[in-house]
């Protein structure tokens, strides 16, 4: 089935997608005893209500991408994979998701860093709009080597100037990760062992500014004596004394690196995801913070709007919302893709957290 998008929508999803105050997001990387990698991350907007949705995709649906000006004859692409996918303020724009064949798939808003090819008509049956990325490769990719050779034909674009462009993140069931960030318009991708990412800077810059903490370790430091001055610390955890704690992404990529790092080993999949979950309570955004005084947030509980985890290996996507904390599980192996019908569902059906009242007798 082709899907074609109205100008009036397109707009909409750009004004959003370039006006609004908060783009954090924050992916860690765990690594399970047996090896196998469970990613997590964050996805913040502190403007307005994402209005996302959960699509399930089947194997052979055809989908076209979105193109600059409203038009709407861009790349046509039918899926080799079926998928699960978390979009944001319409069904078409996944930005995160896991396919059957284990390969997860993620963006990460990218402002002022990147900067994707100009847009050539003469190359629209080549081009993809970059929110739609991550459907085109969870629709036709299983492994992140697949991801490499499956952009060389590919122009990612832009389908407004104003909006933030963004990087992604790829994980496959072998524990590969994999971050594409678009510089100058020529693709660059890291091969990412440590698997934490944010926002801008660039990823390398990001690995760099972690040598300016080198010197945190987990636990206590030990007392020492200045003169006849005996000082002791006040409390557990002074070694990770200088940790910063403030919502910029440089912040966030050095408070996630040292949580994850030191974090024990889960010894299964599922202690991972739950692991996950417990890492990332540190980035939830509350309301407000990034507003200034004379500015009033909006009517959403939180700048984080919705948290996943994801298990490729055992093909299961996690998530909770800012109106629920529930953790709900998508398990692909239950979903016959080649039967299943698309869908698009609002990840809440009701938008307030459930409190259950202690019956004491």
């Amino acid at each position: 089935m082709k899907h074609y998008f109205s100008l009036a929508v397109l707009f909409a999803a750009a004004i959003v997608t370039s006006t609004q105050p908060a783009d954090a997001c924050t992916g860690i990387t765990l690594t399970v005893k047996d090896q196998s990698k469970v990613v997590a991350r964050t996805i913040e907007w502190g403007g307005t209500n994402l209005n996302s949705q959960y699509v399930i995709v089947p194997r052979g649906y055809t989908i076209q991408s979105y193109l600059p000006g409203g038009n709407t004859d861009g790349m046509t692409f039918t899926t080799r994979y079926g998928y699960v996918g978390l979009a944001v303020e319409q069904k078409e724009f996944v930005a995160e998701g896991l396919n059957e064949a284990g390969l997860s798939a993620g963006l990460f808003y990218f402002p002022g860093y990147g900067q994707y090819p100009e847009y050539d008509p003469a190359l629209k049956d080549k081009s993809i709009a970059d929110l739609q990325l991550v459907s085109w490769i969870l629709g036709n990719c299983a492994t992140v080597d697949d991801v490499k050779k499956a952009l060389t034909d590919v122009r990612v674009i832009a389908i407004d100037p104003r909006a933030s462009t963004v990087h992604w993140r790829f994980t496959d069931t072998s524990g590969k990760q994999i971050v594409l960030e678009i510089i100058d318009g020529e693709y660059k991708f890291y091969d990412d062992h440590l698997g934490v990412l944010t926002n801008s800077p660039d990823l390398s810059w990001q690995w760099t500014n972690l040598n300016n903490y080198v010197h945190l370790s987990p636990g206590p430091v030990t007392a020492q004596t200045l003169d006849n001055l005996k000082l002791a610390p006040f409390g557990m955890g002074n070694g990770m004394w200088g940790l910063p704690g403030d919502v910029t992404p440089p912040s966030r990529f050095v408070r996630a690196a040292f949580y994850q790092s030191t974090a024990p080993q889960p010894a299964d999949a599922q202690a991972a995801v739950l692991t996950g979950f417990q890492i990332l309570n540190n980035f939830d955004i509350p309301i407000g913070i990034e507003f200034t005084t004379d500015q009033t947030p909006t009517d959403i509980p939180s700048a984080t709007q919705w948290t996943t985890a994801t298990d490729p290996k055992h093909r299961k996507l996690y998530y909770r919302t800012m109106y629920n904390s529930e953790i709900r599980c998508f398990d692909l192996n239950s979903i016959d893709f080649r039967k299943v019908a698309y869908r698009a569902v609002p990840l809440d059906n009701v938008k307030q957290q459930p409190i259950t009242t202690l019956n004491i007798k």
